[in-house]
Parts: structure tokens; C-alpha cells; sequence
């Protein structure tokens, strides 16, 4: 059971029997219920009795004793499991607490979260409080064990050490090993991570894979190493192949690979006839693609596409549940299960006009309500940035004889650089920025040049990165340093700077990777920043994985990473970074 700890101990679990018994009142009586059965995949009707966290009763009975009961008639309604997100990275300039909140508004009550930057900001000790602090919340948190940093870091091996890993894979909260975005390493003879993915599987737990363009050979030979899911389908074709090496399939629509309508429409090409081993995940997608939901709109689209509503609900509930072997706690509505509830208007309608959450409402008549605690975010080591070193003109020297081509939002490529970079601006005539990714600790920087990011964005800085480190981009370097100089004051953030102002900033405080604000206010920040940039030239779909993307070497084909200008295909450092 991937969760040892008791959820209830026996004294309330005694409570709980004296509800059936009369004893004691349900704190919430649901009434006249037509819900989703999933053990039965039915839709039944009946009564639902809750006691504070815990569904204790369904069925055809009423309780005797209602002293201290809501109740609440659901003859207008149709209620559905809460909806569970298998695959969060709650670090996109929102953080966790925020991200559940907001995410619950729309149904979604339970997340299974990336814990990489806890792995690069947060000592152990600190980042296992925090999991503990988000148990307070009235959604459910659980997490991965990265097992790499998705980059090439310095030091790599004393950040992703065996003792670290180990502990992570122990913790309760903690579902499964992945993503595998260093699987390349396995295939090449790593047996360490191999180490890793086989005490992931001693301990019964899932490994998540990351295989994008996969062949059958290579999911199957990943499939022996130990992976049980993936979420890099991008055709019908490939939902196929994983299903038929027995994955369980992950469909994607998200702000950088908005693929569920496709892929709904291609398998219909193949004889998929049973959902059970397919989900949905948003995955991580960024603040402004979640203003038009997260799972709900999901099994929206799902429906549109022809998918039968109740195969949809269980795809976004039962299903991740039941993958994950928490289905004795979670994805259904029924007896000895937390109380995860969505409450809509009919079948077609994925949107929840209520919801509770173990047990208590957090969205009532459409609006929010209910308590969520403060968190201590300093007390968990996510404080503000703070640089006690100086960038200046002397490390702005742009020398490298080639630079990176954006070829989409993806896809980076290097390009021999034929401009002079000598100077203090570039021309707003052309494509071509100078890049920095500096060390936020101020020991190492890597200097290039970017092309195809944008035309004429003077200023550009953000904390917010990939391994943690500072990016550093634009046409001039005077407004460069000032937007670099606005970061530090704010504590970690993204600023866009022209002409020696401000022109827009987002504070990260938290870690300089995270605001501290609500969902809907990041939201707002993040949609003014794309608008800048569009209107400043930049040519893509979203600048801020862009940010996320220019270290990352699980993607083709050059990255610029702590260890400098990195060769993902040839696993090569071509320049190294320098010390400043």
C-alpha cells in the first residue's frame, strides 16, 4: 500500500461505526442522490452519509439520528468523484497551495505533485515539513521522487544522491519514481537509476515515464526496466503502442501540448474499446492556460469527442485511483472512501457548481468558501531570493561563435552567429538577443545568443528557471542589468525592462521560483507579460515554459545549462560555463 499511515485511528473509526448505529448524527447527509458508482460503473441512486472526512454509508437508508446533521437534497444535481490530477509540477509560478485551491474551484481535489524544485531549493528535512503542511489542506497532496534534474547540473551526483532518493521513495506521500526524463541514461548502462527504479517497485510503487517519439522497442525495453505509465503520447498511433506494451496512458492537453482533441479523434483509427488504463493530466500547464480549467474541461472535450460521460468521469477519477492503488481512500463514491465530491448540474456539465472536500465544502453555489491555512513558507526554507554579489558590464561579454535558434517553442538548435555582439545593443531589426543563464549563487555564467525568441525585448530577467539559476535576456544590456538589479531587490521574480523603466514585473518570493499570490492574480500578471512580449516581437506560445525549456536536456538538440552550452544528442558539454 503506497501509504502506511492510518488515515483514522481506532477511536475514530469507532465514531464512525456509531454513526451506522445511531449513536452519533452524519456531520452531512447527501439526500436523494443519483451519483457515479465506479465499482459498479453505474450510475445508482441513493443516500450518502458522511462524517466529517469520511463517506460512511451509501445506499437506500436514512440515518436515525440527523442532531448535528446538513442535510442537503441532491435531486437537482449529479454527483461524480472528485477529479485527481495525475501528473501536477505546482511550481509554474504558482505554487502548491495556490494551485490546489484554485484547482478545486473546477473539481479537481486531489493532486499527485513533481517534487523537483523541493529537490533543488529545499534541504530534505525542509521539503518533507512542507508535504507535511499541505496535508492541513482541505484537498489532497501526494508526490513523485525525481530520480534526475531534467539538466545537466554541476555537482548532479550530490544532489541526486541515493540517501535523498531512498528517503524520498519511503515517504508516505510519495506514489510513484519519475518522471523519467533521464531515461536515456538507463539504456546507456546507468544502474544506479536502475537502483532506484527497482526500490521504487520493492516499496509497490509506480514509475512514470517521459518517452516522446518512443518506438515499440524502446517502450517495451523501458516497460522491463520498470515503468508502468506515460504521458508523452502525441498520436493516436502512439496511445496504441503504450497500450499495447501494457501502459497505462496518460492523455495530454496542456498549455504547450494541447493534444487531447487530437488524440481522442486518432484512436478511434484503433479498436480501444476499454478506458480503464487511460487518464487525463493537464500537465503543469502554466497560470493562463488554466483559466479555462483543468480536468473539467478535459472530460468536456472528451464528451464532445464522443467519449460515454461516465468512461470520462472515471478517466479523470476512478481510473488514476485505481492505477495508483489509493482506490480505498479515493475516485469513488462509496462507503469507507474521504469524502471528494463533485456536485453538477447533469452529465454533460463537468464544471461542479459545488464541492467538498474531505468532507467540507469548498465551492458553494459557484464561489469559493471554506478555511485554507497559511502556510510558513519561510519556515520551509522557500524565502526570498537574496544574491549577495553584483552583476556588471564585465560579465556581459558575448564572444561564442555559435548561439541557440529557437525552431519552436521546443525545439532548440545551435546557429553560427555573423552579427557583431561586441557591443552594448543589438538591433531591433533581426531576432537576435544576448542570453545569460547565471549561477544564482553568482560563482559561474554561460553567455550566448538566442535567436528566434523575439525582436525587441531590451530587458528581460527571471529567477524562475529550469535548475534554478538566473536567465538574462535582451537587446541592450544597460536595461539588461536594471531589469537584473529590479529581480534581486524584488527577492527573485521576472522584469521586463526598456529604456531605463520597468515596464512589467511578477514577484516569486517564494524560492524566487514561486508567487505567493493567489492563482487568479498570477494569472492576470502572467497574461500581461505574454502581451508585452507579443507586442515586443517574442513568436511563440508561452515564455514562460520557454524559461523552463532553455536547460532542459531530455528536449533536442543544444541547451544551455550550468555546465555551459550542452549537445543533448551527443551528450557533450561544447563550451563550458564560466567562472566568474
Amino acid at each position: 500500500m503506497p501509504e502506511r499511515r492510518l488515515k483514522w485511528k481506532s477511536k475514530q473509526i469507532r465514531e464512525q461505526i456509531e454513526v451506522i448505529e445511531g449513536k452519533k448524527s452524519p456531520s452531512l447527509l447527501l439526500k436523494n442522490a443519483r451519483f457515479l458508482h465506479a465499482k459498479l460503473k453505474q450510475w445508482v441512486n441513493g443516500h450518502i452519509w458522511i462524517y466529517q472526512d469520511r463517506i460512511v454509508y451509501v445506499g437506500n437508508e436514512l440515518p436515525s439520528n440527523l442532531e448535528s446533521t446538513e442535510v442537503v437534497d441532491c435531486q437537482s444535481y449529479v454527483l461524480v468523484p472528485g477529479y485527481i490530477e495525475p501528473h501536477a509540477h505546482p511550481f509554474q509560478l504558482y505554487n502548491p497551495q495556490s494551485l490546489a485551491r484554485y484547482a478545486s474551484q473546477t473539481g479537481t481535489t486531489t493532486l499527485i505533485n513533481d517534487n523537483l524544485m523541493l529537490f533543488l531549493l529545499s534541504g530534505k528535512k525542509k521539503a518533507f515539513s512542507l508535504l507535511e503542511e499541505l496535508k492541513q489542506l482541505p484537498v489532497s497532496m501526494y508526490w513523485w521522487c525525481r530520480f534526475d534534474p531534467q539538466t545537466v547540473l554541476q555537482e548532479e551526483d550530490q544532489v541526486f544522491n541515493h540517501h535523498d532518493i531512498k528517503s524520498w521513495l519511503e515517504h508516505d506521500l510519495v506514489l510513484q519514481g519519475g518522471e523519467l526524463t533521464g531515461w536515456p541514461r538507463l539504456l546507456a548502462g546507468d544502474d544506479l537509476m536502475l537502483l532506484w527504479l527497482q526500490e521504487a517497485k520493492r516499496l509497490r510503487k509506480r514509475i512514470e515515464g517521459h518517452f516522446p517519439g518512443a518506438s515499440e522497442t524502446t517502450l517495451a525495453k523501458m516497460m522491463l526496466f520498470g515503468a508502468d505509465a506515460d504521458h508523452e503520447a502525441m498520436t493516436g498511433e502512439d496511445v496504441w503502442k503504450r497500450l499495447m506494451q501494457g501502459y497505462t496512458v496518460s492523455l495530454r492537453y496542456s498549455s504547450i501540448r494541447p493534444d487531447l482533441p487530437k488524440l481522442l479523434e486518432e484512436m478511434k483509427k484503433y479498436p480501444i474499446e476499454d478506458y480503464s488504463s487511460i487518464m487525463f493530466t493537464t500537465d503543469g500547464s502554466t497560470p493562463i492556460f488554466y483559466e479555462q480549467g483543468l480536468l473539467d474541461k478535459m472530460i468536456a472535450i472528451a464528451i464532445e469527442h464522443g467519449v460515454d460521460p461516465m468512461d470520462a468521469y472515471l478517466m479523470a477519477s476512478y481510473n488514476v485511483a485505481r492505477y495508483y492503488g489509493i482506490d480505498h481512500w479515493y475516485g469513488m463514491i462509496a462507503t469507507g472512501r474521504i469524502a471528494h465530491i463533485n456536485f453538477l448540474e447533469s452529465e454533460e456539465l463537468p464544471t461542479p457548481v459545488h464541492v467538498l472536500a474531505k468532507g467540507h465544502w469548498v465551492k458553494r453555489n459557484g464561489a469559493p468558501c471554506g478555511e485554507w491555512p497559511d502556510l510558513e513558507w519561510q519556515n520551509i526554507g522557500l524565502k526570498e531570493l537574496s544574491l549577495d554579489w553584483e552583476l556588471s558590464y564585465d560579465d556581459l561579454h558575448f564572444s561564442m561563435p555559435f548561439g541557440i535558434e529557437m525552431v519552436n517553442s521546443v525545439i532548440t538548435k545551435p546557429y553560427s552567429i555573423s552579427l557583431d555582439a561586441t557591443g552594448d545593443e543589438l538591433s531591433m531589426e533581426h531576432d537576435e538577443s544576448f542570453l545569460m543563464l547565471v549561477d544564482r549563487h553568482g560563482k559561474w555564467h554561460v553567455n550566448t545568443l538566442v535567436k528566434g525568441f523575439a525582436t525587441s525585448v531590451s530587458g528581460f530577467v527571471s529567477s524562475y528557471s529550469n535548475s534554478g539559476d538566473l536567465i538574462i535576456l535582451g537587446k541592450r544590456k544597460e536595461d539588461m542589468l536594471l531589469a537584473f538589479n529590479r529581480m534581486k531587490e524584488m527577492g527573485g521574480g521576472i522584469v521586463l525592462a526598456e529604456h531605463g523603466k520597468i515596464v512589467h514585473e511578477i514577484s516569486l518570493p517564494l524560492g524566487g521560483v514561486m508567487s505567493d499570490q493567489r492563482m487568479e492574480e498570477v494569472i492576470q500578471q502572467t497574461k500581461q507579460l505574454v502581451k508585452l512580449l507579443k507586442e515586443r516581437g517574442y513568436q511563440h506560445e508561452d515564455p514562460i515554459y520557454n524559461l523552463l525549456f532553455f536547460s532542459s536536456t531530455h528536449l533536442p538538440y543544444i541547451r544551455v545549462t550550468p555546465m555551459g552550452m550542452y549537445d543533448v544528442m551527443k551528450k557533450t558539454v561544447l563550451f563550458p560555463s564560466i567562472m566568474r
